[in-house]
């Protein structure tokens, strides 16, 4: 299960990136990700973890979690 902190977060658009760890690695957060959780705000900084899936050749960020595992 991949973590890392949010580097951004757009409130209006629910898009935005999370960085991994050592910063070599980012993830696009996109609205449908969004849709998945019970919260839909998040800081810059916060810790989150979530699952990478692969459709139609892009990789997206699902079942978002705040905190680590």
């Amino acid at each position: 299960m991949p973590q890392g902190s949010v580097k951004d977060y757009d409130v209006n658009a629910r898009t935005g990136t999370i960085v991994s760890d050592d910063g070599a690695t980012s993830w696009s957060i996109d609205p449908v990700a969004m849709d998945q959780g019970m919260f839909r705000f998040f800081r810059t900084g916060q810790r989150v973890t979530f699952d990478i899936v692969e459709k139609d050749g892009e990789t997206l960020v699902r079942n978002l979690r705040i905190g680590l595992a």
